[in-house]
């Protein structure tokens, strides 16, 4: 077995939910880049006895190292330093060029953004994020809060603890040095890789694999197969030592064997991924005419760097003047089939395509809810078009779920359905 870690997420913020946890899914990614593997991840909040019993669980696991995130700021809830200096058994002391440090950069810091810090208050948090517990390798600050590795008691087994901070622009940008730190590279001599490979599958329902992957059980020896249905897309997640390359090779071609034809990702792509390369691959263009989703196709495919190259823009068209003034549907199909409808999807896809002159035009109504259903047209029905310049795929959806379900959901309909028009596939 290689190298395993443990990370405990701090802070009463997170454990209650009113902020998500950002950075265990992106310690644990870069953990295995380094071939780490990582055993548990545990949150807690604010109070010491939880993070005290968190330490101890997770190092009674025999694990090569802990990583803590959060807690490191200057206020009083703010104890992961101190209570890691004595679950470590490593006594507190000030270091006073850290806090000459830590002191030129909140000054800095005050001065550009015109704060008014009260003296006294500011030297007493410097002088908390200046203390280092004997014997610990101090991280340089990305804010105002260091980094620590703090070793065991002398004496004593264990792994070191890495504490972090909890902004995960800091947490990122101090990485580098925790992996170059000797005391993280000792702990982890024993590593070795852990690769990773991802496969993308639309709409196979998860039983269904699940069967598959039993009836080839005794090829996939060696590889941790996780599983995961979101939106429709099933997301196969593979984790393997190098010896298990052949394994995981018999996956790959049992998927595209039984699966071809809804495998739109054997390389890990994402759908976003694949529209935009191929958006930019023909050089063609994309505008979008949305009405229940509200933009949220338009700010999915301009949320990667460059998307101006093929994304021309989108109109938020939800009352109906708007979708006769700016998308030049006409009157009278309001009227005569209402706005839900596959005729007006596909009067708005066509609408935005020739205002905006667009290769490719969406369109997209229905009823997100909770309100102004029908029986005719209940919350959750959507319709969507694409429309290229030699066909147009459109497709009726009924989704279940709160509103903010549905909308997601339509979007990633509507990203698949621009997948198939750009691969000139059929819809799936």
């Amino acid at each position: 077995m290689g190298s395993r870690a443990g990370i405990v997420v701090t802070g009463t913020e997170v454990l209650t939910g009113r902020v998500a946890d950002r950075n265990s899914p992106w310690l644990a990614e870069e953990l295995r880049r380094i071939g780490v593997d990582v055993a548990h991840v545990v949150v807690v909040g604010d109070r010491p006895d939880d993070l005290t019993a968190a330490l101890g669980f997770l190092t009674g696991l025999g694990l090569d190292l802990v990583i803590t995130s959060g807690g490191l700021g200057p206020t009083a809830d703010d104890l992961t330093a101190d209570v890691v200096a004595r679950f470590q058994g490593r006594p507190s002391r000030l270091d006073p060029d850290l806090e000459a440090h830590i002191a030129s950069i909140i000054e800095r810091l005050s001065a550009g953004r015109g704060w008014h810090l009260d003296p006294a208050a500011t030297a007493a948090g410097t002088r908390k994020q200046a203390l280092v517990p004997d014997g610990a390798t101090v991280i340089a600050p990305v804010g105002t809060a260091p980094g620590l590795v703090v070793p065991p008691a002398n004496g004593t087994t264990g792994p070191p603890v890495v504490v972090l901070p909890g902004p995960p622009r800091e947490l990122q940008g101090m990485w580098p040095a925790v992996v170059e730190a000797p005391l993280v590279g000792a702990a982890l001599r024993g590593r070795t890789e852990l690769r990773q490979r991802t496969i993308r599958l639309w709409g196979t329902p998860e039983s269904e694999l699940a069967a598959t992957l039993r009836d080839h059980d005794d090829v996939l020896g060696g590889l941790e197969i996780t599983t995961c249905l979101r939106d429709g897309e099933l997301e196969i997640v593979t984790r393997f030592a190098p010896g298990a390359q052949p394994a995981y090779d018999a996956l790959s071609q049992i998927v595209e064997e039984v699966y071809g034809q809804t495998l739109f990702s054997a390389d890990g792509r994402t759908v976003d991924d694949i529209v935009a390369d191929a958006l930019r691959s023909t050089g063609q263009t994309i505008a979008t005419a949305e009405s229940c989703t509200g933009g949220l196709l338009a700010a999915r495919l301009t949320d990667r760097p460059g998307a101006s190259a093929y994304v021309l823009g989108g109109v938020t068209a939800y009352a109906n003047s708007i979708k006769q003034g700016l998308l030049d549907v006409p009157e009278a199909l309001l009227d005569q089939v209402g706005a839900v409808s596959a005729e007006v999807a596909e009067a708005m896809a066509a609408g935005i395509r020739a205002r905006l002159g667009a290769d490719i035009g969406v369109g997209i109504t229905g009823v997100a809810g909770p309100d102004g259903g029908s029986a005719e047209k209940p919350v959750g029905l959507v319709h969507i078009c694409v429309t290229g310049p030699d066909r147009s795929i459109a497709r009726r959806i009924q989704l279940p779920g709160a509103r903010a379900d549905v909308r997601a959901r339509a979007v990633v309909v509507a990203m698949h359905l621009i997948r198939n028009l750009l691969a000139d596939e059929p819809p799936g």
